[in-house]
């Protein structure tokens, strides 16, 4: 049984190596699927060409798509070399998020591939870079790719949040436990579960003098230890591969990624948008980009697409 059946993989335009088809292909190699190679393409001087009519500037529209085609073809000789049957479709729209989420709700891929670089912290701040709304809005699992190889006998981190008791949380917790163990088996490597929690807010140490740090920091660490080690048990995950570490996971998570080499981290996110995520921000976001490996983003099961017409 395949563990994805229909893949998109999305193409960077800009890359003479595409990193994200790479893995796509690696992906299906090593498990059955159907592989769509996605771009869009978009150019406003077209738009504005005003000399000319509808018909023509929809000509001039499919010269470029078809230009793209032939480009994405030369990418996939070798995979075609190799068995695979590997679609190829390019569309013509100004906002690349749009269109990668729009494909997912009108074909029903079950996963979508894309290579990630480092944002500029500030300019992140301002602009959402287009992974960013994928990972808001795509109501599949999100694969984003870095440059970090798959070995065998590997390590995958399940990132959860045990300490949790809201449903959402919950819920993400078993998919990301599912989805990692699923994933170790497929590229024969071995799950790592680590959870991060607070330590002891230095404000309530100073304002109150009656409340013991150490005290806190003991309890609130035994109550996710036991919510770990309950999880652990459910998916036979062996004790010395958990992790529960005092902190915030966009520090915890990519540190503990890089002591153990992880070739992959599987995280939860819940999908915010508008002002909740300028305020609240979205932790998924924060930890990839401290991340050195591929990041397996999961929705909870019902996630519903801003995009998602009525």
């Amino acid at each position: 049984m395949s563990l994805f059946t229909n893949v998109l993989v999305v193409l960077d335009p800009t890359a003479t190596q595409q990193k994200a088809l790479n893995r796509a292909i690696e992906l299906c190699l090593k498990q059955q699927c159907q592989l769509t190679a996605f771009l869009s393409v978009y150019d406003f001087s077209y738009e504005m060409t005003t000399m000319l009519s509808g018909d023509e500037r929809e000509s001039m529209r499919q010269a470029v798509i078809k230009d793209r085609e032939l480009w994405i073809s030369e990418f996939l000789q070798h995979a075609q070399q190799q068995g695979l049957s590997i679609n190829i479709k390019v569309v013509w729209h100004n906002r690349p998020f749009e269109a990668v989420v729009h494909a997912v709700l009108e074909d029903g891929y079950d996963l979508v591939i894309k290579g990630t670089h480092d944002h500029d912290v500030l300019k992140s701040m301002i602009f959402t870079p287009t992974d960013w709304h994928i990972l808001r809005k795509c109501p599949c699992p999100v694969l984003l790719v870095k440059d970090h190889d798959w070995p065998a006998q590997g390590n995958i981190i399940a990132a959860v949040n045990a300490g949790s008791e809201q449903e959402h949380h919950l819920s993400l917790n078993q998919r990301v436990l599912v989805k990692a163990s699923q994933m170790a088996e497929l590229l024969n490597a071995r799950v790592h579960l680590v959870n991060a929690y607070p330590g002891t807010p230095v404000n309530i140490a100073i304002e109150i003098p009656e409340f013991n740090p150490q005290e806190y920091n003991s309890s609130m660490r035994r109550h996710h230890e036991g919510a770990v080690a309950e999880l652990s048990k459910q998916y036979s995950i062996a004790e010395q591969h958990t992790h529960v570490l005092e902190g915030m996971p966009e520090d915890v998570i990519p540190q503990l990624a890089k002591k153990l080499d992880a070739e992959m981290v599987v995280i939860g996110t819940i999908g915010r948008t508008g002002l909740s995520a300028a305020i609240i921000g979205n932790t998924a976001e924060h930890v990839i980009d401290r991340l050195d490996c591929d990041v397996l983003a999961l929705k909870p099961a019902n996630f519903v697409s801003p995009l998602q017409k009525n």
